[in-house]
């Protein structure tokens, strides 16, 4: 019995190791539950076949995950936004979810170096009929944000900005971004838990990718706790998100 109780121990760990970069919970079963009771059944169909259709991609890590494309969902109704920004958009997970929250006349401005991986969930987007309130933009996201940063009208504009692209960039992001998210708008900064591995030893074993990226992640926190131009909330939801409310 102990033994078929310690085989089934190691199965659970290695199902949730698994799913840990998208849940930080230590109980899969847990996370499974809040998908089961408050996610699925309230999930819009349209975001359902894209992230069906995601989980097919070999690189199906990098999406979002669906609690957190519903807490984006919400969170962009309650703040009533309307102009909003997109770093890193994938398959575009989190890109629908924004694009149904927001209303008719809403913009998004979705930048990512991957035009095919973005044209992927299209037809779905088209199909729910939010592709008219995106503007993508395929390349580099720091040319397009100098650009705008240049432009004075362009400042305290934006209602929200979600970040979810290269760590090692953050911070250069968030120079450009606070000054084109208005007073009172939000930015959210996807990743910033990293895969719990900003709390791991020294020598703890990671992949290699989560120890490179570490400490870029760590970086922005460090900056983020610091900056007075913001309030500050990081969640556990996915792999960790952090939302900043520009105050001046």
């Amino acid at each position: 019995m102990a033994t078929n109780t310690t085989q089934e121990q190691q199965s659970e760990a290695g199902r949730h190791q698994e799913v840990g970069h998208k849940s930080l919970l230590q109980s899969d079963a847990l996370y499974q539950y809040i998908l089961a009771t408050s996610v699925y059944p309230r999930e819009p169909e349209p975001m359902k076949e894209l992230r069906e259709l995601t989980a097919k991609h070999p690189w199906n890590l990098m999406t979002t995950s669906a609690d957190e494309g519903q807490f984006l969902n919400m969170l962009l109704k309650l703040i009533n936004a309307k102009n909003t920004m997109e770093i890193g958009v994938y398959t575009g997970y989190s890109l629908l979810a924004t694009a149904l929250a927001l209303p008719d006349d809403g913009k998004i401005l979705a930048m990512d170096i991957n035009r095919e991986n973005y044209e992927l969930g299209l037809p779905v987007i088209q199909k729910a009929g939010v592709a008219h309130k995106i503007e993508f933009k395929e390349g580099p996201a720091m040319p397009v944000l100098d650009k705008l940063v240049e432009d004075e009208k362009n400042h305290r504009s934006y209602d929200f900005i979600f970040v979810d692209a290269d760590k090692d960039n953050y911070l250069n992001y968030h120079k450009r971004l606070i000054e084109l998210v208005k007073v009172g708008g939000l930015i959210g900064y996807d990743n910033t838990l990293w895969n719990g591995s900003v709390v791991a030893p020294p020598d703890a074993p990671l992949r290699k990718y989560v120890r490179y990226y570490r400490d870029f992640v760590l970086e922005l926190n460090k900056a983020l706790a610091v900056d007075p131009r913001i309030e500050i909330c990081m969640l556990p939801v996915g792999d960790g998100i952090t939302l900043c409310r520009r105050v001046k």
